[in-house]
């Protein structure tokens, strides 16, 4: 198969040219050329911005598309409309915050999605990304009728994890000791190591399967008891969890960056966005049609030992966006257990 992987070189996009290379497609990248631009040298790589100059595309074929890269409905529809005639089956990677109601379980396919205000405005914002994305899906089925796959992406894990919610708890539960752990251990969790994510969308354009797909996992969501319990086993550490409640965080000064690595599942924390502190979590998924068109998950201790494997070959000093320091966790600690004596 001939696939073109518009990106390829982001979290996504590595890992679909990574598992079609494996499965022996010819790979074709689409991008600027700026982010890691010497990921897959032995690759053919079209260089252009496709906000404004898809001309490297023009005359060219391709059995498949893989566009890992778009967020907004002209630009996401442009590139459609131009290689409706060039490809046979295009795949545009969606996200689960399409869906109007951020609080449903086990939403399915079929579940209402979010509108745009203001079609005219593409801002991008952690408001308006659900309802542009929701925009692109429609371009592209508009302009590849019955030809479009659409998976609808939950929290993706693993390896490469440049948001860092998974990383950090992966890091601090196998550093092991009294852990804070957010909220309540029966919050449902899901998360898909991206991989497996990659390895779907590749055999889906194999077959080339089409429609709307929800993708995450596992099948049926775990709780963050679980989770945090299968990240002990996976590292062998001693760590013991505490379970503060939301009541208490709110009370704290946590940044940006603390409350992404303690809210794995919260959606694009901003500086004065605590309100979804509580047990509701976020929407968790149906996956069930995607998992009868070959969605498989591997298990959640191999995603934790490779993103340690990962994270240790990192270099030192590496920011991340989400963490929590040692020390001021500590602090939360403390605080948290004269907070709950001074509520008894």
């Amino acid at each position: 198969m001939k696939l073109l992987v518009m990106g390829g070189t982001g979290y996504v996009g590595r890992r679909v040219v990574e598992a079609a290379v494996g499965r022996g497609h010819a790979v074709t990248l689409f991008n600027r050329g700026q982010s890691d631009p010497d990921a897959f040298p032995g690759l053919e790589c079209l260089h252009g911005d496709r906000t404004r100059d898809l001309s490297a595309l023009h005359g060219r074929e391709w059995d498949a598309v893989v566009d890992t890269s778009g967020y907004v409905p002209s630009v996401v529809g442009a590139s459609a409309r131009l290689l409706a005639s060039a490809v046979g089956h295009y795949t545009f990677v969606s996200t689960l915050y399409v869906y109007a109601d951020q609080t449903g379980r086990y939403i399915d396919e079929s579940a209402p999605v979010s509108t745009l205000d203001d079609v005219t405005d593409e801002t991008v914002t952690p408001q308006t990304v659900g309802p542009l994305k929701a925009a692109s899906e429609r371009a592209v089925a508009e302009a590849l009728p019955g030809r479009a796959l659409i998976p609808r992406c939950g929290t993706l894990v693993g390896p490469n994890d440049r948001n860092g919610r998974f990383t950090y708890w992966a890091r601090r539960v196998a550093r092991g000791g009294e852990v804070l752990a957010p909220v309540a251990p029966t919050t449902p969790v899901q998360v898909i190591d991206v991989r497996d994510l990659a390895t779907w969308i590749v055999t889906a354009s194999e077959r080339g399967t089409s429609g709307t797909f929800n993708v995450a996992g596992p099948e049926r969501p775990i709780t963050m008891g679980t989770f945090l319990d299968a990240v002990k086993n996976a590292t062998g550490s001693d760590a013991r969890f505490t379970w503060v409640t939301a009541d208490f965080l709110r009370e704290q000064e946590l940044s940006t960056a603390e409350r992404l690595a303690l809210f794995l599942w919260e959606r694009g924390a901003t500086a004065n966005q605590l309100t979804n502190l509580n047990a509701r979590a976020m929407p968790t998924l149906d996956v069930r049609h995607a998992v009868s068109a070959g969605l498989r998950h591997r298990p959640l201790a191999e995603t934790v030992r490779d993103t340690l494997a990962w994270d240790r070959e990192r270099p030192a000093g590496t920011e991340y966006r989400a963490d929590l320091a040692p020390d001021h966790e500590r602090s939360l600690l403390e605080a948290w257990h004269r907070w709950g004596a001074a509520v008894v």
